[in-house]
């Protein structure tokens, strides 16, 4: 095998493994926004349920 291709099987096999961790980064970002999302939407819930019964927790 030349050099020219073993230069060419480099820069593809980095150009792979970068889109692999672009792919994983941008799905770990939406993953994160929906947690996020779902917190709030937890905290909120325990806000409006729990309020009035503060003696309770006692």
């Amino acid at each position: 095998m030349s050099t020219f291709w073993k230069i060419v099987l480099a820069f593809l096999a980095i150009w792979l493994v970068i889109t692999l961790i672009g792919f994983v980064v941008k799905a770990l970002f939406w993953v994160g926004i929906l947690g996020g999302i779902a917190f709030l939407g937890t905290l909120a819930y325990g806000a409006l349920k729990g309020k009035g019964s503060a003696a309770r927790t006692r």
